[in-house]
């Protein structure tokens, strides 16, 4: 005998049907109801589910194997474990397998052919209707068979029962035994574009359709695997207001052999090739402002489009529009665009020029002003604290003003080749970081002045999704503390000493010379403590003095500082640190003065090491000076290649942790000069050579109980995230402005990964 009560097609249930086939299936059902395109399917029903269990005779001990403390992650993954074998374990009755298995055979009956099929989990809870479990679930894609098909669903009802959607059910105080699962078997729609957009802008709540697009099926822009397109339609108006072409790497298709789901390469045509046309961009715009007026409130809408014809594809309320914010005027652009360059850092600023040739002409820029240099260098950082905004001539993302620009929430436009010699003291600009344009006189933008110091751009955050990879915040300068930590960062994975010091405008030589090394190791300890303060007990690595020898020169006490050809291959970091012992021993000498006041939270981190016996030294050397290393966290910068492929031997003498300086680590192994223009197109964090660096760290490291993490450039890049997270790393640090970008990226990728072992053991 067949359940037919078991499945339901998916037009014969609506926004009503909650209880029965979880809030993706209402939705689909009554997207279908109401006239959208979505894919036609059916429902495994959420009491088929519950019947499964009963009938089986495994409901009392699975819902007694997930009574386990979720913070401890052993009892949480072997709750999931044992979970999941009862389900896949156990016999499902004939009646609810012939159920489904026949469901399928009429769904291909309907279309003519065998049909490949998308199964999706939709998670509900008994008397509780308003409840989300959106993300937790397994979702199987290129489903064909009834055999298959029917597999997928069990292992969507396993999934139930994933580490993460246990966790997420204790904390968010709902009962296991409440919580039923609904799979979703829809027609795959083998998209050759897809996407997400939202019906509002989903910030502000301004009427404004944002719809973010990539080549092949949505999964990849859903799971921030690809950088999509961006576009923004007026509801109002159905006009296309602004368009942003992003260059696309990756697609996931169903491979045409296999059949299976398969992650590519983007044609080279295609990589930076508008992925909608306008037509399409409106089309979408529309069926967006329908589900919202439906609705009634702002819709998350996930779509695709297979020969040309574009489909529906999941829609659900937006939950992070915040109807405080104001809407952003847009620029009247009334001046005359006379540079261009890379938009380094977002934020417009109009003021008056000041070339700067050196540290010394800091003083010629005062509050507000915009400073031009031909590239900023770390002693110009007091400087650019002053500037309404800072264009450079050389330069490209990662370079020294883009990165510190973007810390400071200062808008900066690098790479302009020219400004210096286009550019004269005293005029008047107008400075796009956003768009990487300079505009001649004032430009009439709303809050064009620089954007007040923030937590990144966004505001301060006021909840975090939980990530198993710790996410840290760089911090450039102490009065940036309370910024970083409204993060809520797990800590700071990188706190630069040599900016504290070149805003003293005196090298450390210059307090031990004048009998003042108190006071300098007294400001030190002031700098430091701010941030530790904020973040304590969360860690807070210092990375010790790490200046060229051309930034000190220009200081006071700096007058016999080497002259070098390539200072940024020379006498920086350990490499001073141990041949100028003094200063450094001052700096420990700062470190022990903090732990004393109880600020056990700072770590010291050491700069340029490229060799076993420079950590030996300066180990011995905090020894000498009275540090107890059982009670302070001591780690290195791995910026050289020769720190990466002796990691080992760092390991043995021992460390607590290391931390990759991507921007020298690629410089130096690629040989390519990250401030040079010329070939800024060569340089990237994600070369295959970097990758193995840091994956060969990082297993080495895992393996002795070694904590990594990455405060360079990169950190910052929600495709390296990605990445890291792939390799193992123990921590992510990031800038202020990108902490919640990379936050999202690194929870989504976990999910990934934890899905993709669920399947292996399947």
């Amino acid at each position: 005998m067949i359940r037919l009560d078991a499945v339901v097609w998916l037009e014969e249930v609506g926004k009503n049907d909650l209880s029965t086939v979880g809030g993706k299936g209402a939705s689909l059902g009554e997207m279908i109801n109401i006239g959208v395109p979505v894919p036609g399917g059916f429902a495994v029903t959420a009491q088929a589910f519950r019947d499964f269990i009963n009938r089986a005779g495994i409901s009392e001990k699975l819902f007694e194997a997930l009574k386990v403390d979720v913070n401890q992650e052993t009892e949480l993954h072997k709750a999931e474990k044992a979970a999941k074998k009862l389900i896949m374990d156990a016999k499902v009755p004939k009646d609810i397998e012939d159920a489904i298995k026949s469901r399928y055979e009429e769904l291909c009956k309907r279309e003519g052919k065998q049909v490949f099929v998308a199964v999706r989990s939709s998670a509900t809870a008994e008397d509780l209707p308003d409840a989300s479990f959106a993300g937790q679930q397994e979702t199987y894609l290129n489903m064909r068979g009834a055999e298959e098909v029917f597999n997928a669903v069990r292992k969507c009802w396993a999934s139930l029962y994933g580490a993460r959607a246990i966790f997420y059910r204790v904390e968010q105080g709902f009962d296991h035994d409440k919580v039923n699962l609904s799979a979703i078997v829809q027609m795959m729609v083998d998209s050759e574009k897809a996407g997400v957009m939202f019906s509002s802008q989903p910030s502000t709540g301004e009427p404004l359709v944002v719809i973010e697009g990539a080549w092949g099926l949505g999964e990849a822009v859903v799971s921030g695997s690809v950088s999509p397109d961006n576009y923004v339609v007026d509801r109002q108006t159905k006009k296309v207001l602004s368009k942003y072409i992003a260059t696309k790497e990756i697609m996931i298709i169903r491979d045409p052999k296999t059949q299976k789901t398969v992650t590519i390469k983007v044609p080279a045509k295609k990589k930076e090739a508008v992925v909608l046309t306008e037509d399409e961009m409106v089309q979408l715009a529309k069926y967006a402002e329908t589900l919202e007026n439906h609705y009634g409130i702002p819709q998350d809408i996930e779509w695709g489009v297979e020969k040309n014809k574009i489909y529906i594809l999941q829609s659900r309320p937006i939950t992070t529009i915040d109807n405080t914010k104001k809407p952003a005027e847009a620029a009247a652009a009334s001046g005359k665009a006379i540079l261009t360059g890379l938009g380094a850092a977002p934020g417009v600023a109009t003021g008056i020029v000041r070339i700067i040739t050196s540290g010394r002409d800091l003083d010629k820029v005062k509050q507000g002003d915009i400073m031009v240099t031909k590239m900023t260098m770390p002693d110009m950082v007091p400087g650019m604290k002053r500037a309404g905004a800072i264009v450079t001539d050389e330069g490209g993302m990662a370079c020294h003003a883009a990165i510190v620009s973007r810390e400071l929430g200062c808008p900066a436009v690098v790479g302009t080749k020219k400004a210096t010699s286009v550019l004269k003291d005293g005029m008047e600009i107008t400075v796009d970081g956003g768009k990487g344009i300079v505009y001649e006189g004032r430009v009439a933008v709303a809050g064009s002045a620089k954007p007040a110091a923030v937590a990144g751009a966004t505001g301060v955050v006021v909840s975090k999704p939980i990530t198993a990879t710790e996410i840290k915040v760089n911090v450039s300068e102490p009065d940036r503390a309370a910024a970083a930590a409204a993060t809520l960062a797990d800590g700071v994975g990188l706190l630069r000493i040599e900016h504290m010091i070149l805003g003293l405008g005196k090298t450390p030589n210059y307090y031990i010379k004048n009998g003042k090394s108190e006071e300098y190791i007294d400001e030190l300890v002031k700098g430091v403590k701010t941030v530790a303060d904020a973040f304590f007990p969360r860690p807070v690595w210092v990375r010790t003095l790490d200046a060229p020898t051309d930034e000190f020169r220009a200081m006071e006490g700096g007058e016999n500082e080497p002259i070098e050809h390539n200072p940024m291959l020379g006498w920086r970091g350990i490499r001073r640190d141990l041949t100028e012992t003094e200063h450094f021993r001052r700096e420990v000498r700062a470190f022990k003065k903090l732990h004393e006041m109880g600020l056990t939270n700072v770590g010291i981190m050491l700069p340029m090491v490229q060799h076993v016996r420079e950590l030996r030294a300066a180990k011995a050397i905090m020894v000498d000076e009275g540090l107890n290393l059982e009670n302070i966290d001591v780690g290195i910068m791995v910026e050289t290649p020769g720190a990466a492929l002796t990691i080992e031997d760092f390991i043995d003498e021992g460390l607590d942790f290391v931390s990759f300086g991507t921007n020298d680590l690629t410089q130096y192994t690629l040989a390519v000069d990250r401030n040079n223009e010329n070939v800024a197109g060569l340089y990237t964090e994600l070369h295959p050579a970097i990758l193995k660096l840091i994956e060969y760290v990082v297993e080495n490291c895992n393996e002795a109980g070694v904590k990594t993490s990455i405060c360079g450039q990169a950190g910052s890049y929600p495709e390296m995230a990605k990445r890291l997270v792939e390799i193992g790393i123990t921590s992510i640090s990031a800038n202020i402005d990108a902490v919640a970008t990379v936050r999202e990226t690194v929870a989504r990728s976990e999910k990934i990964l934890m899905l993709k072992a669920l399947r292996k053991q399947d």
